[in-house]
Parts: C-alpha cells; sequence; structure tokens
C-alpha cells in the first residue's frame, strides 16, 4: 500500500508551475516549434484555436487552460480552452453544426465512428514525438493502419482508502484487501455513522473493474462475451454488496463521483483513477488518503486503463497550429506537469522514470498497468457503453445476467 498525506495547496501549485516553466523553456531551447521564424512544424502565428476538454475537476482545468495560454504566449497563436459538460455530446452537436472544435479530448471508443465519417484528421504519424508514445496507446488510437492523434496521458484505476477512517475502525496494512472476499470485509466494517465502506461510479468505467477481476470483459479475442458466466458472477457480487449496504453507487450517497464521495467522506473507499490526486489536492486538501491495487477476484488481478487523445477536426483550418500545441502538450515536461497537478500518468516513454520517482506513492496505479484491460474501441462502443451504463444504474434491483445479456446483443451488431 502506498500512502498519500496532501502537501498544502500552495506548495502544490508552486510545483506545477515550476513544471509548467520547465516545459516552457526547454521547449524554447530545443527548437521544438516556437522559435521566432516559423519553419516545417511550427506555428505561424496566424489562426485562433478552439480547445474542448473533458475535465475531471479545478485541477486539471486549470493545469490545461495554464498550459494552452504558455503556448499561446510563446507561438503567436490565439487559443480558447473550454470545460464541457458532457463532452460526447457537445463535440457530436459541434460537428452536426459544422462548427466542431480544432482540437478535443476523444475517447478510443469515440475514435472509429468519427474516423469512418471523415470527422477527424489522421495526424499521429506527422508528430515529431510519434516514436515516443507507448505502443500500447498508439494502438488504441490506430484505425485501418493510421494513427490518427496523440494519446495525452492515460490512467488505471486503484483502490483509495482514507486513510484515517481506516485507522479509526482498528485496519492496519495487513487488512489492505487483495481478494474479493476480504474487500467485502473491510466494507463491512468500514460502513458505519452514515457513511457506506466502499463507493464507485454506476457505470461500466468502474464496475469493468471487477468483471476483468472475474475473468470476464465486454470483448475477448475479438468476440462479444458480455454475457459471459465471469461478467455474470462479476455484477452478482457487486449486487450482493449493495444491498447489503456496504457498497454504493456515488450517486446513491449524493455525490458526483468517487473522488466526491471520498472527499466528503461519505465512503470510506473508493474506486477510482489517478485523476482523483489533483482533485484531492485542490478540493480535499485536508483528507489523507492511501492508494492500493484493486483485489483480485476469482479471474486474478484486474482493472480498466483509460486514454485519450487530443482529437483533431479534419475541417480545422489551423492544423499546422493544431499539431504544434498537441507537441507541446504531449512533452516530456509538460506530461509531468499535468501528472502533478491532477494524477495522470505520461502517455510518453521518456517520461516514465521521471514520474515513477515522484509519485512512490502512486505505485499501484502504475502496476495496474500490467493487467488493465482497455474498454471496446470499435465503431459504435460508445453507444453500447452508455446503454450498458443506463443499465447498470438499476443493477441494485435487476438481474445481472439479464443486464449483460442486452450488453451482448448491442454488442454483436457491432464487433465485426
Amino acid at each position: 500500500m502506498t500512502r498519500h498525506t496532501p502537501a498544502p495547496r500552495t506548495r502544490t501549485a508552486l510545483a506545477a508551475g515550476a513544471l509548467l516553466a520547465t516545459g516552457a523553456l526547454t521547449l524554447t531551447a530545443c527548437g521544438s516549434g516556437f522559435n521566432d521564424t516559423p519553419g516545417e512544424g511550427q506555428a505561424s502565428g496566424s489562426g485562433s484555436l478552439s480547445i474542448l476538454i473533458g475535465s475531471s475537476g479545478d485541477a486539471e482545468t486549470k493545469a490545461v487552460t495554464d498550459a494552452v495560454a504558455a503556448w499561446s504566449e510563446q507561438s503567436g497563436v490565439a487559443a480558447e480552452v473550454q470545460t464541457a459538460n458532457d463532452l460526447p455530446q457537445q463535440l457530436s452537436q459541434g460537428f452536426a453544426a459544422g462548427s466542431p472544435p480544432d482540437l478535443f479530448y476523444l475517447a478510443p471508443e469515440a475514435l472509429a465512428g468519427y474516423a469512418a465519417n471523415g470527422s477527424i484528421a489522421a495526424y499521429g504519424d506527422d508528430l515529431a514525438n510519434k516514436d515516443d508514445f507507448y505502443p500500447s496507446l498508439v494502438d488504441n488510437f490506430t484505425v485501418d493502419g493510421s494513427f490518427y492523434c496523440a494519446p495525452k496521458d492515460f490512467s488505471t484505476l486503484a483502490l483509495i482508502i482514507n486513510s484515517d477512517l481506516w485507522t479509526a475502525a482498528g485496519l492496519t496494512d495487513a487488512d489492505i484487501p487483495t481478494t474479493w472476499d476480504q474487500l467485502a470485509s473491510v466494507a463491512q466494517k468500514l460502513t458505519a455513522d452514515g457513511r457506506v465502506g466502499l463507493a464507485f461510479g454506476a457505470e461500466y468505467q468502474r464496475v469493468g473493474a471487477f468483471m476483468a477481476q472475474a475473468g470476464g470483459g465486454l470483448v475477448t479475442d475479438g468476440q462479444a462475451t458480455a454475457d459471459s458466466a465471469e461478467n455474470v458472477e462479476a455484477l452478482t457480487y457487486v449486487k450482493t454488496h449493495l444491498n447489503d449496504g456496504s457498497f454504493a453507487f456515488a450517486s446513491d450517497v449524493g455525490a458526483g463521483w468517487g473522488g466526491e464521495a471520498l472527499g466528503t467522506q461519505k465512503a470510506a473507499m473508493v474506486i477510482e483513477g489517478n485523476w482523483i490526486t489533483g482533485a484531492m489536492s485542490a478540493d480535499y486538501p485536508d483528507v489523507n488518503y492511501t492508494v492500493a491495487e484493486l483485489p483480485a477476484g476469482p479471474g486474478g488481478k484486474g482493472t480498466l486503463q483509460f486514454t485519450n487523445c487530443w482529437g483533431l477536426a479534419a475541417d480545422s483550418g489551423n492544423q499546422e497550429q493544431a499539431r504544434s500545441l498537441v507537441e507541446y502538450l504531449t512533452s516530456t515536461d509538460q506530461q509531468l506537469a499535468f501528472s502533478q497537478a491532477f494524477g495522470p500518468m505520461p502517455s510518453i516513454q521518456s517520461a516514465a522514470d521521471a514520474w515513477t520517482s515522484a509519485n512512490p506513492d502512486l505505485g499501484a496505479f502504475l502496476a495496474g498497468a500490467e493487467y488493465a484491460q482497455f474498454p471496446p474501441n470499435m465503431a459504435g462502443a460508445a453507444d453500447v457503453i452508455t446503454d450498458f451504463n443506463a443499465q447498470l444504474e438499476s443493477l441494485k434491483t435487476g438481474d445481472p445476467a439479464a443486464l449483460l445479456q442486452t450488453a451482448q446483443s448491442n454488442l454483436e451488431a457491432i464487433v465485426p
């Protein structure tokens, strides 16, 4: 188990600012596109970029906005960051109206659909740092042999524990759960005083970790496997503990997501990704927490891995400037600054050693990368997952097998 005691907010802000400054100086010194005389691959100083992001909280919004502002000042290109309330919907509406943002967060499960209708540009192979990205992340954003967009970072899910509540319940490091039975036991002990032991989102992006731990998954070796016995076992386990009151969906305890449930102490443990670190530091600096790998299920260890890329609209009139901004945002120093600010792991291999040294208390997230599953990313997967998430909201009273059968039918319609 790794332990994290939040630093004072001022110290965190200063450290992030220092990294941002370092990134800016490094990029200027190495001639990566921001000299007085633009050359190949450099911003021309003309045009204006619009950027749409989906944010995990104020820490992420500020970090991205500050980084874009720093690039804008150096390049002379105006750029504005907007934070979406519902990124998939707003992005879809933008394309439908013929006015999409130039750059935007794009999930792997949405890539194939936008690529198929020609909405996004395949620019990955044009990036100067294309060979620095982890190959598995490149694969996530490759369609029909074309590397479409730069992975902006990645994250895995882990177990985040309020360490003060853990100690108050008489639990020690030796009690960190490594099996489902142990997880259920400690969750029961931590359920007290109107607080639930374990909370997580009512969505595949959290519940799917249990499916992986049971040995299941939505797609296996190119085949739809949502209705497998392993997945039924996973959802039955979750349903059992939702009903005994030791587990809860974040929304059922009045929280918008797991980070809020942990920070407001409505839950003693949550299942979340490394983006939670920025939110905890910024919004709940007095809450001490520890990070542990998720416990193994009957199928072994399992978690989910997430990434987004910087999508680029095919009709953007600012493609050169946009690629220059992406190279800046995915540089080693800038990705380390983002990690410091809101917790994701850098998508580039050159940042691995520095990230590990700077984040010894977050090792569980990186350990999970060895056995993590990626959500399905074929065309139509986003719609299937959205429907599955709606079904999962009724898991407490519903039939796990029936929910999974619906997902199976939907997947069979899109899996080649």
